[in-house]
């Protein structure tokens, strides 16, 4: 008898410990749920506009669906209204998160960077997210029934990665499906909720109308009107039924589930689940509970980072391991050499174990010995790396070079852009461009204040416009900090490297580039004047700076492909672009200090650009006055000094005048203080000033600087920062390591070279994540070639574009998605994102040749 109850009590147990094994648990410290290798994170991140909020589901090392949160439209894209977060708790006891939100969101209704038209409904709503069992229980409840004009319009959604299920397949009660792999009609309409606009924020200075447009062609702002029939209606979805490490169940215990495709009403659209919420109720509005199937006993199976492109024989070389943080073994790393008889064994070592950084564990595996050259591969267990090169001619072509041959004149703005048999883009914006309405909001943070600070009135067509330029990203607008700033990349870049290099031809007066087509002029001296034209032509026809130029209109904005298309080219009607001025001492400011310098570049090249530049930024210093805020604290107030510092810096460099000088060396303590921030372009400057006590100064306070970096790169495995906010981090990384540099060059006994090879390597693949691609588009064994570029319809890249990297989808997950519509992951930039990258390749290029 005792015999069959201990087996009984042994079996009961053991199913208890199974059952356990399988249930979702509340961590308080990572601040989610977790089941073995399934997360589930609820309103931890910051962007539903970009796919990053609400409830979010992690299975088995990918983010399979996100963004479950109460929506107006069943399918949103950015610019419909998102709800305002006021609280949240996690109850470790009832294995609850408990979140309370509000609608309307006034602080972005009609303004802010992209200004929101919120409809007319008022309510404050909870969503309780609970562990149940092997799944999760979703709970909506409001505090007032949703009016008769809103209902079958507000619904919980929630959203699913697209990009990972084409061809895959869905059942719907007893309807199947395969998710396509674009999006099919029927149609369904309805009014929109720009008709039943809220009075919501009394000073929002964007135009409604302007926001909307005209009400018969397309919109995004009113994207809701059309959308597309569901797929499916039922109570039970199951999503992949093939694959158990990314299959689930949704389950409604009230209304139906419908499953839409919201690529059919915006382009960058994902799959989305959804269920509206009833008329009359308040309590348990919306109730679905989550089953995510879980893998017994999964573990993250170990990714090796290392450089996409390769390494120099005399470069530091560093794998980064990333591992499961429950894999607590440390096995042997191989490094084998490839030859024509095969693999080869290079090395084997025990990597250093890192620690903990994010959700993972890290191992590193120096093999900074090996400098045979050769193709190389690392082996981890049964993981291994991408194939890469050890060569001393590793960054002398297809490196730095495409940015220059491609990124650079593809981006270009007046211009018709060829490649043999290709039309990049046909010349585009010759109407450029009309001087912006005054006391206006518009879109992608452009604001004009009460008055156009200019001779011309709104409307007014500003001519010298229309040449020179590069188009920022995927937007087509030229931003001063992007112009400006773009020129002045490239031409430190040339002063620090000589790059002489010809591949391209470009015709200005033309407007004709041909992509290797040499010309016999510098490729790079071309690309730092086109950046000039635009920025000195604005400020001869203005009298001052541009904020920038960007499209009239929301439909124009978001238009995918040929920038020729935008519009007619013909001036002064509805479809030129705008003209926006601003008064922004530190923009101003910086942009005098990027002008001086470019001025140098051209000396030789355009005479007359390189003195209408530096004429340009004396003006700007002598007129442009630092004013600090009033109620800065002092330890504050050199911030606002910093500008006027850069801009003398440059002026000086360029003109060895006295008056530069002078300002310089009384503003020593100010220099000091803010080591941090101007150090990098001042150690250009500290010799040349030739003064004794400034040195001692300056160079007393650098131990301070390194201490700086030295903390900063110790916080990672990398080497690096890593610190995204909304945009993945590469560009900072890239940043970082370009200002470092001019730290290295001018002072080697202080500084060491690593950091720069660290930001590099980064960008070219070792950086956290799955995804081990180089973010420099067609550089390396494997790299971005989906980017948010001019292309990105076509799922294509722009080879020597850099995407903004690997995101973090908070609190801890890594993430790089092949999805070209993630523009905090894939976008292309300028201002520093291809150029800063080229920087650091030349920077590492010099630093081996000069075997530092």
């Amino acid at each position: 008898m005792k015999k069959y109850t201990f087996i009984f009590i042994a079996v009961v147990l053991s199913a208890i410990s199974s059952l356990h094994a399988q249930s979702f648990k509340l961590d308080t410290t990572l601040g989610y749920f977790v089941n073995q290798g399934v997360n589930v994170m609820a309103f931890a991140d910051i962007y539903p506009e970009g796919h990053q909020s609400g409830v979010s589901l992690l299975m088995h090392g990918n983010r399979v669906a996100t963004s479950g949160d109460l929506r107006f439209e069943p399918t949103p894209g950015q610019w419909q209204p998102t709800p305002r977060q006021k609280s949240r708790k996690m109850d470790i006891h009832t294995n609850k998160i408990e979140v309370t939100l509000s609608y309307p969101d006034s602080s972005k209704h009609l303004t802010g960077f992209n200004p929101i038209i919120y409809p007319d409904f008022v309510f404050n709503y909870t969503v309780n997210i609970q562990a149940q069992g092997d799944g999760f229980l979703v709970t909506v409840d409001l505090d007032r029934p949703v009016p008769d004009a809103f209902l079958g319009r507000l619904g919980f959604n929630f959203e699913l990665f697209p990009g990972a299920l084409f061809g895959k397949p869905w059942i719907m009660d007893s309807k199947q499906g395969i998710f396509p792999q674009h999006p099919n009609g029927p149609t369904l309409t309805q009014t929109g909720n720009v008709d039943i606009t809220g009075k919501f924020n009394p000073k929002g200075r964007a135009s409604l109308t302007q926001l909307s447009g005209n009400g018969k062609d397309y919109n995004p702002m009113r994207a809701d009107q059309i959308y597309a029939d569901p797929y499916a209606t039922g109570h039970r979805l199951v999503v992949r039924p093939d694959d158990p490490y990314n299959k689930f169940t949704i389950e409604s215990k009230g209304g139906e589930l419908k499953l839409y495709d919201g690529r059919l009403n915006h382009n960058n659209g994902w799959f989305v689940v959804r269920t509206e919420v009833p008329a009359g109720l308040t309590k348990n509005a919306i109730q679905w509970l989550i089953t995510p199937n879980v893998v017994k006993d999964w573990t993250y199976k170990p990714i090796i980072q290392t450089s996409q492109l390769g390494y120099h024989p005399e470069q530091p070389k560093v794998a980064i391991l990333e591992l499961d943080a429950r894999d607590k073994a440390i096995h042997e790393v191989q490094l084998f050499r490839i030859s024509d008889k095969g693999e080869e064994l290079a090395a084997t070592a025990t990597p250093a174990n890192w620690g903990k950084f994010l959700r993972y564990n890290y191992l590193k595996f120096d093999f900074s010995n090996i400098r045979e050259e050769g193709l190389y591969q690392v082996h981890y267990g049964e993981s291994v790396s991408s194939i890469f090169r050890i060569a001393k001619d590793v960054y002398d072509r297809g490196a730095w070079q495409p940015v220059l041959e491609y990124f650079l004149p593809v981006q270009m703005c007046h211009i018709r852009v060829n490649e043999k048999y290709r039309v990049w883009h046909d010349i585009c914006h010759e109407d450029d461009a009309l001087m912006a309405p005054v006391d206006f909001n518009h879109i992608d943070g452009y604001v004009q204040g009460p008055s156009t600070l200019t001779k011309y009135q709104p409307g007014e067509k500003v001519p010298g416009l229309n040449i020179g330029g590069w188009h920022d990203a995927g937007d087509f607008d030229l931003r001063i900090e992007s112009q400006a700033g773009e020129s002045y990349i490239l031409t430190l870049a040339y002063e620090a490297f000589k790059v002489n290099y010809d591949a391209t031809s470009i015709d200005q007066n033309r407007h004709v580039a041909e992509i290797h087509q040499p010309d016999g002029k510098n490729d790079i001296l071309q690309q730092i004047e086109n950046g000039a034209l635009s920025v000195v032509g604005a400020y001869r026809s203005l009298g001052r700076l541009y904020r920038g130029i960007i499209c009239n209109d929301l439909r124009q904005y978001v238009l995918l492909g040929d920038a020729g298309a935008m519009t007619d080219g013909i001036a002064g009607n509805d479809d030129d672009r705008w003209v926006f001025t601003e008064q922004n001492a530190n923009r101003e400011l910086t942009a005098a200090a990027q002008l001086a310098a470019v001025s140098r570049a051209l000396k030789g090249f355009n005479d007359t650009l390189s003195v209408q530049a530096l004429d340009a930024a004396k003006e700007i210093y002598k007129n442009t006055e630092v004013v600090i805020p009033e109620g800065v604290p002092p330890m504050f107030a050199s911030y606002f000094k910093t500008a006027k510092i850069y801009a003398a810096a440059e002026l000086f460099l360029t003109t060895n005048a006295k008056e530069y000088k002078d300002y310089l060396l009384s503003e020593q303590e100010t220099i000091v203080k803010s080591i941090a921030m101007v150090g990098w372009y001042m150690a250009r400057v500290e010799k040349a000033l030739n003064d004794k006590k400034f040195s001692k100064a300056f160079k007393d306070a650098l131990p301070a600087v390194k201490e700086q970096y030295e903390k900063q790169s110790a916080a990672t495995p990398y080497g690096i920062p890593y610190n995204p906010s909304i945009w993945g981090a590469g560009w900072d990384i890239q940043e970082w390591g370009y200002k470092y540099y001019f730290l290295h060059n001018a002072y080697p006994e202080v500084f060491g070279a690593e950091p720069v090879y660290d930001a590099l390597n980064f960008v070219l693949g070792c950086h956290p994540g799955t995804n081990t691609a180089s973010f420099a588009s067609g550089v390396g064994a494997k790299s971005a070639t989906v980017g948010y570029g001019l292309n990105r319809a076509d799922w294509s890249y722009i080879p020597g574009g850099v995407v903004s990297g690997t995101a973090l989808i908070r609190p801890d997950f890594p993430e790089l998605l092949e999805f070209p519509y993630l523009w905090q992951q894939v976008e292309y930039v300028l201002g520093g994102g291809s150029s800063h990258y080229m920087f650091l390749v030349l920077a590492a290029q010099q630093l081996t040749t000069n075997k530092y």
